[in-house]
């Protein structure tokens, strides 16, 4: 499984912003995709994981009800919609893949930048 992920940028602050994590790979049905995201000087976070089999969503409470995670099977994407974007959204966001039976993320894409301005 590979991942490529895109669609950051500067945006202002109350913008909306969408995230793709393009998912490659022999299989990946039994897979959980996650969002991550890491500010300069601070800890990675988990932003939400979804299930690939089974569309089965979590989000961090940080983000809920701000950002929506979905998959599109037909593009084999997950994207990650960010609305309502807050200064302390800035961060690089990562997409990375592991195995429901497995705790660890081993399969990580690049990151994508996201700024907001406030």
């Amino acid at each position: 499984v590979q991942l490529q992920a895109s669609g950051g940028g500067l945006v202002e602050t109350g913008d909306s912003l969408r995230l793709s994590c393009a998912v490659s790979g022999r299989s990946f049905g039994s897979y959980i995709i996650g969002w991550f995201r890491q500010a300069p000087g601070k800890e990675r976070e988990t932003v939400g994981t979804i299930r690939w089999s089974s569309g089965s969503i979590g989000y961090a409470e940080s983000v809920e009800g701000r950002f929506t995670i979905s998959r599109d099977k037909t593009k084999n994407t997950v994207y990650l919609q960010m609305n309502d974007l807050k200064p302390e959204d800035t961060a690089v966001y990562y997409c990375a893949a592991r195995q429901i039976i497995m705790n660890v993320y081993k399969i990580w894409g690049q990151g994508t930048q996201v700024t907001v301005s406030s």
